[in-house]
Order: structure tokens, then C-alpha cells, then sequence
């Protein structure tokens, strides 16, 4: 036997299929939820964060803290080391198009049906009305087009150049599309050789590589081959010798690496300037305040202290950002139309209590100074603050929310 991946859309069938192929073949499934298991054990990062990877949105913060590119080089890590480990296997879902296509005994599977179809399943099994079925559908092809757009600059996610075989579900019963699969696994152009062996070593070294790398903060191309690594940094870089120097000595400490060479390849979607991600400095920071000037100027000399940060310039907008976008630290205004600050801090600690919130304000008073902090705030500044005082604030604001991820983990 050999690997079979297997990407769907929703609603295509995919479940029976797999069913199918586990009983007739034998084959251990594995699901996009275990290698994200697999990859939380390896990196302590929340399997929610981690499957957030898959999803069309980027995070907001993201420019600073490449917590996808993170995500997707412990998820690359933990699928080679299944390979590895595990020569007959199915990988069902996003994660399977991690597989490089140089292992050739990979057998990749694209199932799709037409919109007629999948609109039926879904009000059928999900008991949705036309326009929920409608919605889903299109928010589910969203997130595997931005996939396939990410991993091969192609949004269209059921092309048929990314695939061996690309199968319309529908008309044809799920028996015999599991039949057909099987039937074209068991050829022998899709057994292991020892050049396919050889690809999933060099997967792995890459991967090892790339967490190495983007664990000291850097976010390059990796490639390997029988030991020799090849990195390609594709923003432009000030110091370059600088950068290649700590790049090869990062690489060089992986074990298996041989030797590592270094290519330069802006690419014109990467227009900011190559920069090393500090973990030990705040670089999930929401402003909130209705001053725009000014919340932009601050934010401005943040970033040139390294500090990642985002503005959010009411109440409303700031909630979101922290449903959707998990800031670590927050400095709010308490004078603000609509939702003010004292409000804010009260959503925030009781929806993400981890989160550490700085008041920073020109109209507080001493009453409010104490309501704030016993509402659980970190700290309670005044307008005009100066900006190394606020940015020592800051990094002792983020080393608490560290402290506390060292806790839970």
C-alpha cells in the first residue's frame, strides 16, 4: 500500500468514502484534528490557534507575529513525522496538501460536487434552509480556496493540476468512487520506491529546519535535500550578510543538516522590509482611543520599538478585534462615545481574562483609577505619558501573559 490524501469540499460525500477505503484497505486514518493534536504536543501552542491556520482570515496582528507561518511549519512538522513513522495511512482534509509532491507514492485525491448537490446534502444532514446551506458552503470554499492559494497560488481549490484524481460526487454512490480509489492506489506507480523515502526524509529535515527557524523568530523558504538545506528569504534585507550568517548557524544545529545555502528572491506581495520576530517582546498590542491622531502616533512608536500593534478607535471595534483576533495586551481611553473604557475592560475580563489591560487616559480620576484596577486592570496611566515609561509597561504587561501560558501549558 502506499499514502492517500483526500481534500473535499463540504457537503461532497467525503465521510462514506473514507469509511469505505478504511474497511477495504486497511489503511490508518489520519484527520486534520490529529496532526493538529500532534503538532500542539510538539510546539505548546493551543490546538485552536493551530487550526486556525487553515482558515481564509489572517489575523490582524499577524504582520508582526507570523503566528500562521508558525502554525503551518509545526503542522508540516508533525505530518512528516507521521510519514515517517507510518507507510500506509490516509490523510483526510487541508493538511494532506502539506505533502510535498516529490514523494511520489502519495496518492492525491480531490472530491467535489455539483452546487445542486451539496445544497440537498446540506439541508438534508444539517437541517439548513437555502440560504444558511447557501452561506456555509460559501464560507467553507473560501477557507480552501485561500488553502490552495497559500500552499500553490491557486484559488481555484479543486483544480485538477493539484490532484491525481479529481472525483464528482453525485450521481455516482460512494462505493464504488472508494472503489475506483482504491483500484488506482493499488498500481504500482504509486508504491514507495527508495527515491519516494528519500523525499519524506528530506520533508522532515525541511520541516525540522523550518520550525528551528521560525522559533528564533524568522520566516524563510525551506528546502532540503539528502541533507543540504536551501533557505530563500523573499522580502528585501537591510543587512544581508547579517542575516544569512544567523540563518545558517540556526539551520546548521539541526541534526541531519549537512551544509546550507542561502537565496535571495523578493517576491512583489512582500513589500515590507525583512524583520526577525521577537518573542520576548509585545507584538499583539490593541490601542483603543477615539483620538485618532494620537492613537496613531503612538502605535507608529511602538512599532519602532518592535511592539506589534493594531488600532481599534471605538468600543465596538475593539470587542471584535478581541473576539476575532486575540490580542495580549490592550491600552484603552476611558472617554469614548458609545461603549467607553470602563465598559471595555469589563467585556474583556470576563470574555479573555488572560488578556493584560493598560487604562491609558487624560479625563480619569482617582475613583476611577481604583474601579479599574480592581476590575482587574494592569496598570492606570496618565495622558501625557511618556513613551519609555508606557513601553516598559508593556513588556512587563506581556511577560505576565507569558507567564500565564507557562502555567497552562
Amino acid at each position: 500500500m502506499s499514502v492517500l490524501t483526500i481534500f473535499s469540499g463540504i457537503f461532497c460525500n467525503k465521510a462514506a468514502v473514507i469509511r469505505d477505503l478504511v474497511e477495504s484497505t486497511g489503511l490508518l486514518l489520519i484527520t486534520d484534528n490529529k496532526i493538529i493534536e500532534t503538532a500542539s504536543e510538539l510546539s505548546g501552542i493551543e490546538k485552536t490557534k493551530l487550526a486556525k491556520a487553515f482558515s481564509s482570515k489572517i489575523s490582524v496582528f499577524n504582520n508582526f507575529t507570523h503566528e500562521k507561518e508558525r502554525s503551518i511549519a509545526y503542522l508540516k512538522q508533525a505530518l512528516a513525522r507521521i510519514l515517517k513513522r507510518n507507510e500506509n495511512i490516509i490523510v483526510s482534509g487541508y493538511a494532506g496538501l502539506l505533502i510535498p509532491s516529490t514523494i511520489h507514492h502519495v496518492l492525491r485525491v480531490c472530491l467535489i460536487a455539483k452546487t445542486e448537490f451539496r445544497l440537498a446534502s446540506a439541508k438534508e444532514e444539517k437541517k439548513l434552509s437555502q440560504e444558511e446551506a447557501t452561506q456555509t458552503i460559501l464560507d467553507e470554499d473560501c477557507d480552501r480556496s485561500a488553502w490552495t492559494d497559500r500552499l500553490f497560488s491557486q484559488a481555484d481549490p479543486w483544480n485538477h493540476k493539484l490532484y491525481d484524481m479529481v472525483l464528482l460526487m453525485g450521481k455516482t454512490q460512494p462505493g464504488k468512487v472508494s472503489a475506483l480509489i482504491e483500484e488506482n492506489l493499488l498500481k504500482e506507480v504509486g508504491r514507495q520506491t527508495n527515491d519516494s523515502k528519500t523525499a519524506v526524509d528530506n520533508f522532515l529535515l525541511a520541516a525540522e529546519t523550518e520550525v528551528a527557524l521560525v522559533n528564533a523568530g524568522h520566516n524563510v523558504g525551506v528546502k532540503a535535500q539528502k541533507g543540504r538545506i536551501l533557505l530563500t528569504i523573499t522580502r528585501e534585507v537591510l543587512m544581508l550578510s547579517r542575516l544569512e550568517e544567523e540563518l545558517k548557524a540556526i539551520a546548521e544545529k539541526v541534526t541531519g543538516v549537512l551544509s546550507v545555502e542561502t537565496l535571495v528572491n523578493p517576491s512583489p506581495s512582500h513589500s515590507p522590509i525583512y524583520k526577525k520576530h521577537n518573542y520576548e517582546l509585545p507584538s499583539k498590542v490593541l490601542l483603543v482611543d477615539d483620538e485618532r491622531e494620537f492613537v496613531q502616533t503612538l502605535s507608529e512608536r511602538l512599532q519602532m520599538r518592535d511592539m506589534g500593534s493594531v488600532v481599534a478607535y471605538d468600543g465596538k471595534s475593539a470587542l471584535d478585534l478581541v473576539q476575532n483576533d486575540d490580542p495580549e495586551v490592550m491600552i484603552i481611553d476611558l472617554k469614548m462615545p458609545e461603549i467607553d473604557g470602563m465598559e471595555i475592560l469589563r467585556q474583556v475580563k470576563q470574555i479573555r481574562p488572560g488578556i493584560q489591560v493598560i487604562v491609558l487616559t487624560g479625563h480619569g480620576s482617582e475613583q476611577d483609577r481604583e474601579t479599574c484596577m480592581d476590575m482587574g486592570a494592569f496598570a492606570y496611566m496618565q495622558k501625557p505619558v511618556d513613551i519609555n515609561l508606557l513601553s516598559r509597561t508593556l513588556k512587563k504587561a506581556h511577560e505576565k501573559v507569558l507567564a500565564q501560558g507557562k502555567t497552562l501549558a
